[in-house]
């Protein structure tokens, strides 16, 4: 008798962010939705975000317009944005916001009264955006948003769910030999049981975030590991602009509190950016200073910072008064009092860290995949809305626009959906248990190292052969280890982590010129053609 636990679902959510909330919350009226969260429920990227989410709410304010909006988002990713998923993604921002009001986020509302034809909230500016359009809730306005969403999902009768599971693979009717190539589920690794357990669904959408983690530097938290990616490509699925790695310009220096990112909305607030004798450098490189997109930003310091010989340059916003300083960044203001630095007097050091992954898996205006039933939202997902560098607070936008779409496609689609086949247990027959978890650790340094080194915020060819020779051997390695013993937590995200890499370095190695996010010394010029980077599982180009 098979002792294997088997879920049934219309659709299994894998993540449980913002896309991954928004997309269940949307469907839950009409559909059994599982929640797969392989930590707990707030562990991912949403709940550590702290600027806010983009759109234009009402045109009154500070006479802002979706153009503006659609030409800032354009700029920001260096000509290689997909315009139909600009409009799209920015036209129904203000619906977007609309619908997390309704669910219940408080974002922040202006002291002063405002006319009828005003919004009432009070908007941030961060680079890149010419207009205040930043919806917020003080400083931590991805975990105001994780919180709202988390409370409505937990009430809800209609979705169940599963923390501490991490997806392992996809289940599709190809590994099953049938016909198509349909997905039907997924096997996923309890945590707590140390099982694999089986999940079935008619429908299955990857909300599982970006792959920060594949750096050794990164604000992300520990989740970040790429893997649902990595699960869309064993299975099938083209990716997109992997190369275009997002560098977060400014995360606290500090070794008692690293990884710990200072949010856009400091330089949109006037903090300033310094070396460290006190003087500024952005305006050498740019006219619009610190508030220019984050790759002219981050790739400044990473030069001023080279130039110099020093780990850290500054930011400063010391000249602002201290009610300002407590009021509107209280979470970064005690964060910053506990390393031993008091914002209100001296400048905060700063260095920047791996933030965003700018491709992804590769999707239409629905969130559809190259699988069919198989869906993607959010840093998961290759959309076209962030080109070769996302502006700042598009990404939550992004998830919940996406995670609306795809649910009204799949409850479009769901009266007529298939029912999943038979699916064999999970088979551990010819593994036995590791004997040495050192390799992964060991593994695990080395790659993120390399990738720190090599595929960094500047690019060498050099760098990229040597990176993805070390990748192949590792990948190599830990593809051996994990056909001979049981899976772990570790392993699979490493796993992942691997087959990301390859990815990001491939897409690299492929894109001969310099743009975004993606700065190759080899090749500084611009691109003759803005195209994106698409890679295929079936094919070596």
């Amino acid at each position: 008798m098979s002792n294997n636990v088997e879920h049934n679902c219309d659709v299994l959510v894998i993540g449980s962010g913002a896309a991954g909330l928004s997309l269940a919350l949307c469907l839950a009226s009409k559909a059994k939705v599982i929640v797969l969260s392989k930590s707990g429920l707030s562990a991912g990227s949403t709940n550590y975000a702290q600027g806010g989410i983009a759109g234009v709410f009402n045109t009154a304010d500070d006479n802002d317009s979706v153009e503006e909006h659609i030409e800032d988002t354009k700029i920001a990713g260096g000509g290689l944005c997909d315009p139909e998923a600009v409009e799209f993604t920015l036209r129904n921002a203000h619906d977007s916001i609309a619908w997390l009001i309704e669910q219940g986020v408080p974002f922040d509302q202006k002291e002063e009264a405002v006319s009828d034809e005003q919004s009432p909230y009070h908007l941030h500016r961060e680079g890149g955006h010419s207009h205040r359009r930043i919806f917020h809730a003080a400083d931590h306005t991805g975990h105001t948003i994780q919180e709202t969403l988390n409370n409505r999902v937990l009430e809800h009768p209609n979705i169940t769910l599963l923390d501490h599971h991490n997806a392992i693979d996809l289940i599709t009717t190809r590994k099953l030999e049938l016909a198509g190539n349909r997905v039907v589920g997924a096997y996923v690794f309890n945590t707590e049981t140390s099982k694999v357990e089986t999940v079935k669904a008619k429908f299955v959408a990857l909300c599982t975030g970006g792959a920060s983690k594949v750096y050794q530097y990164t604000c992300n938290p520990e989740v970040s590991s790429g893997d649902g990616i990595a699960i869309a490509w064993r299975a099938g699925c083209r990716v997109a602009n992997m190369e275009f790695n997002q560098f977060h310009p400014t995360t606290l220096y500090n070794q008692k509190d690293r990884n710990f990112l200072l949010t856009e909305a400091l330089r949109g607030e006037g903090a300033l950016l310094k070396r460290p004798n006190g003087t500024r450098f952005m305006p050498d490189y740019d006219e619009r200073a610190e508030l220019a997109p984050r790759d002219i930003v981050a790739r400044a310091i990473d030069h001023e910072m080279k130039k110099l010989g020093v780990e850290c340059m500054y930011l400063d916003i010391s000249h602002k008064t201290p009610d300002f300083i407590r009021k509107h960044f209280p979470t970064i203001y005690e964060r910053c009092l506990k390393a031993g630095i008091d914002m209100i007097k001296e400048p905060i050091p700063i260095v920047p860290a791996a933030h965003f992954t700018c491709g992804g898996v590769m999707v239409d205006r629905r969130g559809r995949t190259d699988i069919e039933c198989l869906y993607a939202v959010g840093e998961v997902s290759y959309t076209g809305l962030h080109g070769a560098n996302r502006l700042a607070s598009n990404s939550l936008l992004e998830c919940v626009v996406y995670g609306q779409a795809a649910a009204k496609d799949i409850l479009g689609r769901l009266p007529l959906a298939i029912d999943p086949p038979a699916i064999p247990a999970w088979d551990e027959s010819q593994v036995t248990d590791a004997d040495e978890e050192v390799i992964i650790q060991h593994n695990w340094h080395e790659l993120r190292l390399t990738m720190w080194d090599y595929v960094g915020i500047v690019r060498t060819d050099k760098r990229l052969e040597r990176a993805m020779h070390r990748i192949k051997l590792l990948k190599d390695e830990v593809n051996e280890f994990y056909s001979n013993f049981r899976v772990s937590s570790n392993l699979l995200e490493l796993r992942n982590l691997l087959q990301v890499a390859e990815l990001i370095v491939r897409c690299a190695m492929k894109r001969k010129d310099s743009v975004g996010l993606h700065y190759n010394v080899d090749h500084p010029n611009k691109p003759e053609v803005y195209k994106p980077t698409i890679l295929s599982p079936y094919t070596n180009e």
